[in-house]
Formats: C-alpha cells, sequence, structure tokens
C-alpha cells in the first residue's frame, strides 16, 4: 500500500442556515472586508443572506461582483487592486467555482508585490495569505479541499494552477438554502457533475481507502436524494442531501485525483467560457463507456450504490445500466446531449485537449492518455 496523507486545516460547516454565523467566523480578524461574489447571487435573495450577517454585526464590507466570464488575470487584478486600496482584514468569496478561484487568489496574493503574471508563472508565493471564508453555493466544488487555484491566463485563454499551502480557506460554509437560487437546468447539470466527481475519485489510480469511503458516501447520498427510500426513515430535505453527496465528492477528489470529466471540463470552460456543468453533463456517459473497459468492476459496484442497476446484474450490464441512465437524466432535464449542442467545433476542442495534455492532471488519468487520446474521446461525444 502507498503511503497516505491527509489534513484539513479549514473549519468546515456544513449546516441550514450556517450562513448566519458568517459574521461570528470573520469579526475576529478585523471590521474591513471583501466579498468576492458571483453576480448572479446579487439578483436573488441568496446575495443578500450572505451580507446580512456582516450588516447586523456593523462590520465595514463591500463586495466585488464584476465577474463576467470563467476565474482570470484581468478579473484577479481587478480584485486584488481594490482589495489592497480598501485595505481589508479578510475576504469572503461566495458563489459557484469561479468565485471561490478569485476569492483564494486574492487572500493568496494580497500581500505578494509582484505582478500577478509573476507570481502566476513562478507560483513561489512566500507571503502570509489574508483570512478567508468560502461559501459555496453550489453543491461541488473539484478543488475545494486542494491546494490548487485554477485560474485562466487572460493573454491566453488558458488554464493555469496556482498552489497555496492549504485548501480552499480559513472556513467552508456549506449552507443548502443558498442552493436553492439554482435553476433547474443549472441545478441539474451540477448534479451530474457531481456525480462525475464521485466517479472520477472512485475509478483513479489514486484511490485509497479514504477516498472511497467519501465516494461511495457521496453515492449513497446521491441515490438517496434522486431515488429515495423503501423505508420512511429519511426525512432529510433533497437539497441538504445533495450538499452532502457534494460535499463528500470534494472531499473524494482532493483524496484521489480529478479525471477525464473534470480536466476537459476546465480547460474548455477557460478556453470557451461553456459552463464546466454543461460540458462534464455531455461528456460523462462517454467517459463511463470508455472506463468500463479497463475499470470494469469499480464502474458496477459504483452503478449498484447509485441504483442504476439490479443487485445481481453481471458487471458488464451494471456498466452500461449506469451510462444508460446518465443519459435519460440528460433527456430529462433537457440538457444537451453531443459536445456539438455546445456550439463548439472540432477545432475549438481540439485547442482544449491541446491544454489539458499540458496540465499536472494528465498524469493522473485512469489509464495513460495523451492529448490526441482525449481529443479521440471528445470525438466520440461530438
Amino acid at each position: 500500500m502507498s503511503d497516505f496523507s491527509f489534513q484539513i486545516p479549514q473549519k468546515v460547516l456544513l449546516s441550514s442556515y450556517g450562513i448566519i454565523r458568517l459574521g461570528e467566523f470573520v469579526q475576529e480578524w478585523g471590521d474591513k472586508f471583501m466579498i468576492v461574489m458571483d453576480p448572479i447571487l446579487t439578483q436573488v435573495e441568496a446575495g443578500e443572506k450572505i451580507t446580512k450577517p456582516l450588516t447586523d454585526r456593523k462590520l465595514d464590507f463591500f463586495t466585488f461582483t464584476d465577474i463576467d466570464g470563467p476565474a482570470d488575470t484581468k478579473t484577479l487584478d481587478s480584485a486584488l487592486n481594490l482589495a489592497r486600496q480598501a485595505h481589508v482584514d479578510g475576504i469572503v468569496a461566495a458563489g459557484g467555482s469561479k468565485a471561490i478561484s478569485l476569492g483564494r487568489a486574492v487572500a493568496k496574493l494580497y500581500n505578494d508585490k509582484r505582478e500577478t503574471y509573476t507570481a502566476l508563472e513562478k507560483d513561489d508565493v512566500t507571503a502570509p495569505a489574508l483570512p478567508l471564508v468560502c461559501v459555496p453555493t453550489t453543491i461541488r466544488d473539484r478543488f475545494m479541499f486542494t491546494k490548487a487555484i485554477p485560474l485562466v491566463d487572460s493573454r491566453s485563454s488558458v488554464l493555469r494552477i496556482m498552489h497555496t499551502t492549504s485548501g480552499a480557506g480559513d472556513t467552508i460554509i456549506c449552507d443548502p438554502n443558498l442552493t436553492l437560487s439554482l435553476s433547474n437546468n443549472q441545478s441539474s447539470s451540477i448534479s451530474l457533475e457531481t456525480l462525475a466527481l464521485m466517479l472520477e475519485a472512485y475509478i483513479s489510480p489514486r484511490a485509497n481507502f479514504f477516498s472511497d469511503m467519501a465516494a461511495e458516501k457521496a453515492m449513497e447520498l446521491f441515490a438517496l436524494a434522486y431515488y429515495g427510500t423503501e423505508s420512511l426513515d429519511v426525512t432529510t430535505p433533497r437539497e441538504e442531501l445533495l450538499s452532502q453527496a457534494g460535499l463528500m465528492a470534494s472531499l473524494a477528489a482532493s483524496t484521489s485525483s480529478l479525471g477525464m470529466t473534470s480536466l476537459l471540463a476546465v480547460c474548455i470552460n477557460a478556453r470557451f467560457g461553456t459552463p464546466s456543468a454543461l460540458v462534464a453533463s455531455v461528456l460523462l456517459p462517454y467517459i463511463v463507456d470508455d472506463a468500463a473497459k479497463f475499470r470494469l468492476g469499480r464502474l458496477a459496484h459504483a452503478a449498484r450504490i447509485l441504483k442504476a442497476t439490479e443487485d445481481g446484474t453481471d458487471d458488464t450490464k451494471a456498466a452500461s445500466d449506469l451510462a444508460d441512465l446518465i443519459r435519460k437524466n440528460l433527456a430529462a432535464y433537457n440538457l444537451p446531449a453531443r459536445m456539438k449542442d455546445l456550439n463548439l467545433s472540432l477545432e475549438n476542442l481540439s485547442l482544449a485537449a491541446e491544454d489539458a495534455g499540458k496540465t499536472e492532471f494528465i498524469n493522473s488519468l485512469p489509464r495513460s492518455m495523451s492529448s490526441d487520446d482525449l481529443f479521440a474521446l471528445i470525438k466520440t461525444a461530438y
């Protein structure tokens, strides 16, 4: 067995109405804060839920919502300049993956005086980071518990990874009530992306007893959320079950590794701004078909946990049933079923596959793959 090392330095709070404790957590750092917030949250009740705990404690804060596309270096520069000019005592990052990534990067680079591109290229920041609270408003974040911060280089639209000394922040508040602001389309695609995280972690060559435990529990919670149980002893609301599943899936991903679905989704999102959840949803059944050739036993076991197949079904049919279930869900949710439905050309996608092949994650995929192999996989889903 290979060595296993695990550490979560953050305080993690998963609680309905947990956001009301935000002011309690940040006030010990000072009285002036910057909230990096997904702009969509300002249009719904969730935005006020996030700011009210600071207002109630009469803490000074301002919100940064100028996030038009992915978390890129141009937007990061703007956020950094505002934070430094205001001499903030800490950062709150609230929203989906792009807001969380920007908030993490602002906290990391705040005390580094170099140009952002220099810090990104050298990836050697030693200055102390600002205190940080992350408030994810979607049920998953593939980088939540990792030291990797995904950013997009504005000069080239290529995914870049900045590393920090710890995970997402000093505190992570997961409040299931904040996910209710998602549209049905967003919720459905994000749910399938969360399923992709569980499966990736489970079939990864870096899977271990701990990531298996987290992934299997995530699948169990996911199945409960979607299919319920024959008994009446599970009364947890669906959004809470999905938040629990997302948290466990994120934990599994951080202690195992990202797979083909996530890698291609984040690279395509970086290049073209296509939501990673939509990309992951389209790719997932094809990647399950591909993985069945070399991780059949694991996929079959996952299919049984997810109630995608009957107990006793042979492994080949179980894996096929899992892919079929995902395709049925795509149709039921009225989501795109092919990559061409995302208004991306094969020429576009070849660039994203090339980008993916240059990342650090290419060496941790379930099987040895090159950029050409990734592009071949994309073509099957096109």
